[in-house]
């Protein structure tokens, strides 16, 4: 009789278990599309630790293309705009003659930071994948600078991102001062931007 009991019990939490499992996971993928928006959405990091406005940007070091290095803390002093994006994103190629734009009239008030993530997937050598974003570069006359992301670790953990491009917003104390923008943005959108950090 308590065999029996005790076994309808321990059916019951794993049934309760199961379906507040389904539900969480349906939440997060609920966040995931409507955080999207007109971005690609790319990884599915954890939703449970996002990065707020008034939060310190994590740091990171990671090398340019030309094989230089650059440490997010040591900017600061300076508004920065991080942004996320791989070269196979139909949004990310729509925004980059947008941020070039801006890179030629702003670029003494704000340093713009492009963190590729395509070196880090998976598939071609990692020699061929830099050159591809090497040549997309050059292809685009893009002269702000580009960071590679090898192993997905700043793109994924310390950012979350979960769809590109997504660009963040740090101000001259090097806290995040406004929304993350997810999505391509325009010319006018990063001028505003500009004006509203500190």
């Amino acid at each position: 009789m308590w065999k029996r009991i005790a076994a309808v019990i321990g059916l019951f939490i794993l049934v309760a278990v199961a379906v507040v499992n389904f539900i969480q996971d349906k939440q997060a993928d609920h966040v995931a599309d409507n955080e999207q928006q007109d971005g690609v959405r790319m990884v599915s990091p954890s939703t449970s630790n996002k990065l707020k406005v008034g939060e310190t940007a994590p740091d990171f070091t990671l090398e340019t293309l030309s094989g230089e290095t650059v440490t997010l803390s040591e900017l600061k002093g300076q508004k920065v705009f991080l942004n996320f994006w791989a070269t196979w994103c139909p949004p990310c190629k729509e925004e980059m003659p947008e941020m070039e734009k801006f890179q030629q009239e702003y670029g003494d008030e704000v340093t713009v930071l492009a963190i590729n993530g395509t070196a880090g997937e998976q598939g071609m050598e990692r020699a061929d994948k830099i050159e591809n974003v090497k040549q997309f570069v050059q292809d685009g006359g893009f002269t702000f600078p580009v960071l590679l992301d090898m192993e997905l670790s700043i793109t994924s953990e310390q950012y979350q991102v979960i769809s590109i491009p997504t660009t963040y917003f740090i101000g001259t104390d090097g806290v995040i001062q406004k929304p993350k923008k997810v999505g391509p943005m325009t010319y006018d959108f990063m001028v505003e931007m500009k004006n509203a950090l500190e």
